[in-house]
């Protein structure tokens, strides 16, 4: 399947990528007369996988990198020159990944018989009804709500596309529900709300909530997702977190910490700054001053961003002031190129953080004198969300809090290796050493429904059901 759709690259570039399945003579040399093609055309090449060996032809997929549509058909057309290569099909892999979705729905026990079907559905499931309705804490044990989080979105911030609307962003939260079941274990159901409104958003979001463990919102725009999150942690009492907040801060926090010890040591004898103060920079900023317990420079071009919370107003200042400064800047505005490197000071710790093309480059933060850079590459929520939710579900908390994130923010600094600035989204460790850490801290916090012995803490990694 194709389509004439180019992809942002990491370092912001469009590129245009696609699989080619192809048949060649089994002879030496001929492969090399591939690459040879693609290079020729200013082409390059990702992954190389061999099908199918024979003993006179070779089947191959070859992922070819161009810059857009018209690139890649000049490199086609002098693959297709190869006397000894015949193309069978040219195929997107995004679009190849995503057929039919990317999660599903798996029973826990076998529907074989009439007993099990009688057990699980009528007349058996009648008992369990009748007891959860006398003591509705019994639904944690004998329903999925204590590992069900409900994921809820209405597609009005979606990655760096914009309001693209609910339907849209499914594509987005079946992949953040696939990552949450592959790292807990755990279930996550997205559910697309049609409205931009605030308040028909959260009431659909209490009317739904009986169902579920925990509520994960995402791609919400701000001013709304503010309102949101606060209406829902007031009326709701179950865990409630907005990712794009709270989960950006945990990893974002974890790696300026490491980030000054790299290059500072110490965060506490450093100024901060934080540009832009939007969903993820106000969180940031907030659980930096919550860490340090001193202020954070900001500034954003919307003065109703700055007037939201009060240490925002009184630690404003203009972009010249921040970069002139502060020691550590962080971006999170979604304007590229913002910060000019004539801004840059020498020695200075720069996290620019907006997808897909940041507010400076590490090329041009470096040159200018920047002692350390990153971008939103490596501050992945994927590091954050798996461990929170499932540490507050385990504990049956009753909100995250403050301590909880700052606890998350501990055990990603504790699983990152030396050297790095974060640790790696895919280490199964990294998701158990923040559950537990959250779970802990849940429970000392006060506000666990359930406390867990030493035993839970001490398990091994491979109690803990992540899924391949």
């Amino acid at each position: 399947m194709t389509d004439n759709r180019p992809i942002l690259s990491r370092t912001g570039k469009t590129e245009f990528i696609r699989m080619i399945r192809y048949k060649s003579e089994n002879q030496v040399g001929v492969l090399a007369e591939f690459m040879t093609a693609i290079a020729n055309e200013g082409g390059s090449v990702g992954d190389v996988k061999t099908r199918k060996l024979g003993k006179f032809y070779i089947w191959r997929d070859v992922t070819i990198i161009a810059n857009d549509r018209e690139h890649f058909l000049r490199i086609l057309k002098a693959i297709h020159a190869l006397k000894k290569t015949i193309v069978e099909q040219i195929i997107d892999e995004v679009l190849e990944r995503h057929q039919g979705g990317k999660i599903k729905m798996e029973l826990n026990h076998s529907i074989d018989t009439t007993n099990d079907m009688r057990a699980v559905y009528t007349p058996g499931v009648a008992d369990v009804c009748r007891l959860i309705q006398n003591y509705p804490n019994e639904a944690y044990n004998y329903t999925w709500i204590h590992q069900t989080v409900a994921l809820l979105t209405n597609g009005s911030r979606t990655l760096g596309l914009g309001n693209i609307g609910p339907l849209a962003a499914m594509p987005v939260m079946e992949g953040k529900a696939a990552l949450f079941r592959k790292f807990t274990g755990y279930n996550m159901i997205p559910i697309p709300i049609n409205t931009t409104d605030p308040q028909e958003f959260i009431d659909t979001a209490i009317r739904i909530s009986p169902g579920f463990g925990a509520i994960h919102l995402e791609d919400i725009s701000a001013p709304e997702c503010f309102e949101i999150e606060s209406a829902l942690v007031k009326h709701l009492n179950i865990p409630v977190m907005h990712d794009d907040q709270d989960g950006t801060a945990v990893v974002c926090l974890s790696a300026v910490i490491n980030a000054c010890r790299m290059v500072k040591g110490d965060l506490e004898k450093v100024q901060i700054g934080q540009v832009g103060l939007g969903a993820a920079g106000s969180a940031i900023a907030r659980l930096i001053m919550a860490y340090t317990k001193r202020n954070v420079w900001c500034c954003d071009n919307n003065p109703a961003a700055i007037d939201r919370l009060e240490e925002f107003r009184q630690n404003s200042a203009s972009l010249e002031e921040i970069m002139k400064r502060c020691d550590v800047v962080i971006s999170t505005t979604g304007v590229e190129g913002l910060i000019d490197p004539s801004m840059v000071k020498k020695g200075q710790i720069i996290l620019a953080l907006t997808n897909p093309v940041p507010e400076i480059t590490e090329e041009q933060a470096l040159k200018a004198g920047a002692a350390f850079y990153s971008d939103g590459r490596y501050v992945n929520n994927l590091l954050a969300y798996p461990g929170i939710f499932k540490g507050a579900l385990e504990t049956r908390a009753m909100e995250i809090n403050e301590s909880m994130l700052l606890a998350a923010v501990q055990a990603l600094i504790e699983t990152t290796p030396q050297g790095e600035i974060v640790p790696s989204p895919l280490d199964p460790t990294v998701h158990k050493t923040v559950t537990k850490a959250v779970a802990k801290a849940a429970m000392t916090s006060g506000v666990a429904q359930k406390h867990l012995d030493d035993e839970y803490f001490d398990a091994e990694e491979k109690t803990w059901g992540y899924h391949q």
